[in-house]
């Protein structure tokens, strides 16, 4: 394990291992530019990844303030991570290792976002910017030098396995994809090579619903038609980024009507898979005659059948992972002992010109010369009694121990007490 200090970083949240899809969906903040503004009022910076199956807040700060901050906001049952073990589940995540659907590329693309949005939201920091690059740089090393995404899938094409293991075969079917973003486009990617009859792409815009579906040959349709297209499709995955539902529970009952076999009087069975966070369907549709309605949840067990495939290959990850926590780590702490050592030599360089010019005031003389072997003498002096001060520094905090390096620099700056207790100053 990685014994190396602990960068001051929080991550706090919910995702797919203890939460269903209900729990996240309470959980999601809907007005995320608010959310962002609020929390750098308490917080050096602040990121806000939200993702299908995760919502997590990064901070630059302690887990306790952070907890506070979320408890503030109702919002409770969160997983907590400071310090190092923030930054490890940060480099998992990149490198795909705890997501959902292991190895999966996606999420790459969704920490980016996520700093792209603070950024542009003024609420990032360098030290966040650093940390998320860094483990974005995992994650693309963790998939140059592992197999972890060999035959991986994303949320959206194992929505396109569930649908197939539902039914058997989506060949000669008729599949009606909701929402033309990101996800959208995973989905109708993994479903053109699947040989249907028609594919339908609905979007709120139907310019974007024309240009996905014309690049894999399905049919744009206007969200005004979606329930004429809801009763000619066998399938429906729905992906949007909507704050509500857009399937409603009674419009889809009066839909099924219309599927209705002549002789049994039951409609015919649609299969309705929602993956969108906050939910595309209206709670209870599961409740209507013919509807199988699959949520995020239900996309478990397709982890399950491929993570065998890659357990392996997940923990040569996870070994990659500690041998770059380590070596950040160092970067970190030596940034810090550099930030630290500025402080001692910007206090030592105003110690010495100021006794430099009481010496060549007491002198009494304007002869460059002699000031120039004063300023040299204080120079040099200055330098060669903190060369042990600035190897113990520095050494301090490159192991991680910035508590010992900062009392070493209050010791000599301020003359204060060093202590053998490390929380001693804090308890001041």
């Amino acid at each position: 394990m990685v014994e190396y200090g602990a960068a001051p970083i929080a991550i706090a949240g919910l995702s797919h291992h203890t939460a269903h899809v209900a729990a996240l969906e309470a959980f999601r903040f809907l007005n995320e530019g608010e959310f962002l503004r609020s929390a750098a009022e308490r917080f050096k910076g602040v990121l806000l990844l939200q993702t299908c199956n995760r919502v997590e807040v990064i901070v630059q700060g302690e887990a306790a303030a952070l907890s506070d901050f979320l408890q503030e906001r109702e919002r409770h049952g969160f997983f907590v991570r400071e310090g190092t073990d923030a930054l490890r589940h940060l480099f998992e995540l990149a490198a795909g290792v705890d997501s959902m659907i292991v190895g999966e590329d996606q999420i790459i693309g969704q920490l980016k976002k996520a700093l792209a949005d603070a950024q542009a939201a003024t609420t990032s920091s360098n030290l966040l910017e650093i940390c998320i690059n860094k483990a974005v740089h995992v994650g693309i090393e963790v998939r140059k030098r592992t197999e972890i995404n060999r035959g991986a899938v994303s949320v959206g094409s194992a929505a396109v396995l569930l649908a197939e293991s539902q039914l058997g075969t989506l060949e000669g079917r008729h599949i009606l994809v909701i929402g033309s973003g990101e996800m959208g486009r995973l989905v109708a990617q993994a479903l053109a090579a699947k040989h249907l009859t028609a594919m339908y792409v609905a979007n709120r815009t139907y310019g974007r619903a024309k240009i996905l579906a014309d690049k894999i040959g399905g049919k744009a349709v206007r969200l005004s038609e979606l329930y004429h297209y809801i009763t000619l499709s066998d399938v429906i995955i729905s992906c949007t980024s909507a704050p509500h539902p857009i399937i409603h529970k009674q419009d889809l009952k009066q839909a099924m009507k219309a599927r209705c076999w002549p002789v049994e009087g039951h409609p015919y069975p649609l299969i309705l898979i929602d993956i969108a966070q906050p939910r595309d369907v209206e709670e209870g549709a599961e409740a209507i005659d013919g509807v199988r309605l699959f949520t995020i949840d239900n996309l478990r067990m397709i982890n399950e059948q491929t993570m065998n495939n890659r357990k392996a290959e997940a923990e040569r990850a996870r070994q990659f992972i500690e041998d770059e926590l380590i070596l950040f780590l160092r970067q970190l702490n030596r940034k810090t002992a550099d930030d630290i050592l500025a402080s001692l030599h910007s206090w030592a360089e105003a110690v010495r010109t100021r006794e430099r010019d009481r010496a060549i005031a007491r002198l009494g003389c304007s002869d460059e010369r002699t000031a120039g072997v004063v300023d040299d003498l204080t120079r040099v002096l200055a330098k060669k009694l903190l060369t042990d001060a600035t190897f113990a520094i520095r050494a301090s905090a490159e192991l991680g121990d910035l508590e010992a390096a900062e009392s070493l620099l209050r010791a000599i700056t301020q003359g204060e007490r060093l202590s053998c207790d490390p929380h001693a100053s804090r308890k001041k």
